[in-house]
Formats: C-alpha cells, sequence, structure tokens
C-alpha cells in the first residue's frame, strides 16, 4: 500500500468530517491502528480544525468587530448615518466571514462527535477481547480440571508425597507420576511464594549413585491460583526434590535451599 498517495487522496479529511460511511470509517480506523503515518495525519487535520475554531471564537472577534466599526465609520461618540446609495463596506466580506465561523463550528463539532465514536468502538472493542480472553481462561480452566480429575482417579499413576526439610519442615508438596504419559503434576499448595527473583526448581533424582536432573522452574507459581503444575518426565525417577533458586533456574541444586523431598 503506498501510504503517501492514500494520505493525499482525501479520505482522511472526509474521515475527520464524519463524511464516510461505517464501512469506511471502520477501515481507515483499521489503517491508523497499522500505520503510525496515517494516524499522524489525522491527528494534524483535527488539530488544524480546532486551531481554526479557536481562531474565530468569541474571545478573540474583538479586533474583527473594531474593523467592522471602523469600515462602517462608527465611534463611541457619534453615530453616522450611511447612505444606502453608495455603501462604504463589502457585505459580501463579512457574510463569507459569518459563513466560515458557522462552518468551522460544524467542522469542530462533527470532529467532536468522530472522537466520541471513536472512543465508543474502541471501549466495545476491548470490552469485546476482555470477555473472549475469560471465555478462553474458563475453557483452558475447565479442560485443566478435566485432566486433573483424570489422573487423580487412574490407578496407574504413582502419588509421591514430598516431605517438608531442614528449616522448611513446615512446607509439603506432592507430585503425581504419570509414566505411560511422561509427565508428572506437582501440587504446590503447601509451599510459601516465593521472593521476589526466586522461583522453584523440580529435580529428579537416582539415589545411586546421587544424581539430580532438572525438570525445569515453575515461573508462574504466583499467578496460578491452583499451585498445580505440569512437567515434563522422560527419566527414570527414583526421588524428586523442589529447591529454591535465583531466577531462571540452576545448574545444580542448592541444598541449603532444599524445601521438599520424597522418594518413589
Amino acid at each position: 500500500m503506498d501510504i503517501k498517495t492514500y494520505i493525499e487522496s482525501g479520505i482522511l479529511e472526509l474521515y475527520v468530517a464524519g463524511a464516510l460511511s461505517e464501512k469506511e470509517n471502520e477501515e481507515v480506523y483499521a489503517l491508523m491502528l497499522q500505520h503510525p503515518e496515517i494516524l499522524q495525519e489525522v491527528l494534524e487535520i483535527e488539530a488544524a480544525i480546532i486551531k481554526l475554531t479557536s481562531a474565530t471564537s468569541r474571545g478573540n472577534n474583538n479586533h474583527i468587530l473594531q474593523n467592522i466599526k471602523q469600515v462602517l465609520n462608527f465611534n463611541n461618540k457619534d453615530t453616522k448615518v450611511i447612505s444606502i446609495a453608495k455603501p462604504k463596506y463589502n457585505w459580501v466580506t463579512y457574510t463569507g466571514w459569518a459563513a466560515s465561523i458557522i462552518l468551522a463550528a460544524g467542522v469542530f463539532w462533527t470532529v467532536n462527535q468522530n472522537n466520541k465514536l471513536q472512543s465508543e468502538i474502541q471501549v466495545a472493542e476491548t470490552k469485546q477481547l476482555l470477555l473472549e480472553t475469560q471465555i478462553a481462561n474458563s475453557k483452558n480452566s475447565l479442560e485443566e480440571a478435566n485432566t486433573l480429575i483424570t489422573v487423580l482417579r487412574d490407578d496407574n499413576i504413582t502419588r509421591i508425597p514430598l516431605a517438608g526439610q531442614g528449616s522448611f519442615a513446615n512446607t509439603y508438596a506432592k507430585v503425581y507420576w504419570d509414566k505411560t504419559a511422561q509427565r508428572i503434576f506437582i501440587d504446590g499448595a503447601g509451599l510459601p511464594e516465593p521472593p521476589e527473583g526466586k522461583v522453584y526448581q523440580v529435580w529428579s533424582l537416582t539415589l545411586n549413585p546421587l544424581t539430580p536432573t532438572s525438570l525445569g522452574t515453575i515461573d508462574d507459581f504466583k499467578t496460578d491460583a491452583n499451585k498445580i503444575f505440569e512437567i515434563k518426565n522422560v527419566n527414570q525417577s527414583e526421588a524428586f526434590g523442589i529447591t529454591l533458586e535465583p531466577a531462571g533456574g540452576s545448574e545444580t541444586p542448592t541444598m541449603e535451599q532444599l524445601y521438599t523431598l520424597g522418594v518413589v
């Protein structure tokens, strides 16, 4: 699309003046969102019109009135009778000036109405987007709930309680291991909210020799209301542990920050 040609076509002036159809208004609005040059041009057109109406407002008309009095030979002391046969002023000039004010006022009103309509459209679009997001979240939550119910009721799922360790003896978690699907579900309801800049990291352990393998970090712990997290696990795990690590995770577990541990 040639932006310059589109701007020079005059359609943006018609848009600002409210002279386009509803479909054409929507098309221009969509292009404004896509092309900053078009949006800037619309803003400049509106600013020019507003400046015109401000320049012809009542507060700035005193000098015009004085000019009219001067042309008509009026003053504060006496009044002269002007011959109708030989007028000393041009009615066409002042009629055109008045018409310009009326036109500018009409355009200014149209701009305000157009801005109001655009605001209403934006509010409606925002509400629609919010509703769609809520519906999508509800759908995802329902699917997650159905998945969890299936896991909890499956006799082939291995359940491993993770007990609190050391200074974190009052914490706990649970692991539900679906070996067939090679995944685990971490129930972290017994873990406190991690401090700023820290995340929980889940480890798969083999005991002889003791070898930890990271299964990843729980980055959305604070925002997840259910505190249940699905994690891929392809390891032949003999135990699971959860440590508190710096954001981004660690290559090896920080044993001083081992919150929970449980053997399969």
